[in-house]
């Protein structure tokens, strides 16, 4: 009888750890299945965020025309012919209740270019600037909101004026902060009204700043600074779908 109630539960403990891994096998397949169907879920969810986000960018594309001007202090506006400047940026929609058709813009500054006022480009009282004297803009910002519903543009432009006569003289850079905009700009001497975006992406973009004075006693002289400055600025903005 002994032997026999010792068989009896040997065969019972050899039914466990056989039944065991039957019950692993078929629930890591069961949690296998359902990852498995959740993947697609998760591919669909992430490429229309993607497409959402890209539907957001445009490519911006900056021309300065002809036609401008440029004013400082008390001296009479220079006839500026700013045509051949260039710049390109990215625009982001901003999205809200409080953001109809406005658009976030960046320009690179590293790929703007506009022109210098020189003998070539500009005009003061009716005569050609003499060749030697050169005033060379480099732009350190330019980024605002336009609202491509409306057309008003509102750039911040933040550059260097380098005055120049030929080899003989160079003056410390003027720094020149101010609002573009397709609205009014005024100051407290001097004022300007733009025009808003058209269907063809033109627009007269103003500017009233104060320039400070700098290290020259001949130019804070000269241009009896500080004063203010007027930018009268035509171009063309244009957005893109990559």
């Amino acid at each position: 009888m002994g032997c026999q109630i010792h068989s009896s539960h040997t065969q019972f403990l050899f039914k466990i750890p056989i039944n065991k891994p039957r019950l692993q096998t078929r629930t890591l397949a069961l949690s296998l299945s359902s990852f498995s169907n959740q993947e697609p879920s998760i591919s669909i969810s992430t490429t229309l965020q993607e497409q959402n986000r890209k539907s957001d960018l445009y490519s911006v594309k900056f021309k300065t025309l002809g036609d401008c001007k440029l004013g400082i202090s008390r001296y009479p506006d220079f006839e500026y012919n700013a045509k051949g400047g260039e710049g390109s940026g990215i625009g982001k929609k901003m999205v809200g209740v409080d953001f109809n058709g406005e658009t976030s813009v960046d320009f690179d500054v590293k790929t703007l270019y506009i022109p210098s006022l020189s003998t070539a480009t500009t005009k003061f009282l009716g005569l050609p600037l003499p060749p030697f004297l050169k005033i060379e803009i480099v732009p350190e910002i330019f980024r605002g909101i336009i609202n491509l519903e409306s057309g008003k543009v509102d750039l911040k432009f933040k550059a260097k004026f380098w005055f120049s006569v030929g080899s003989i003289y160079k003056a410390p850079p003027l720094m020149v902060e101010t609002l573009l905009t397709s609205e009014e700009s005024k100051g407290n001497q001097r004022s300007g009204t733009g025009q808003r975006l058209d269907e063809q992406g033109r627009c007269k973009l103003v500017g009233v700043a104060t320039v400070e004075q700098i290290d020259d006693f001949l130019m804070n002289s000269f241009l009896d600074l500080p004063s203010e400055c007027l930018a009268i600025l035509n171009a063309t903005i244009i957005f893109s779908k990559d």
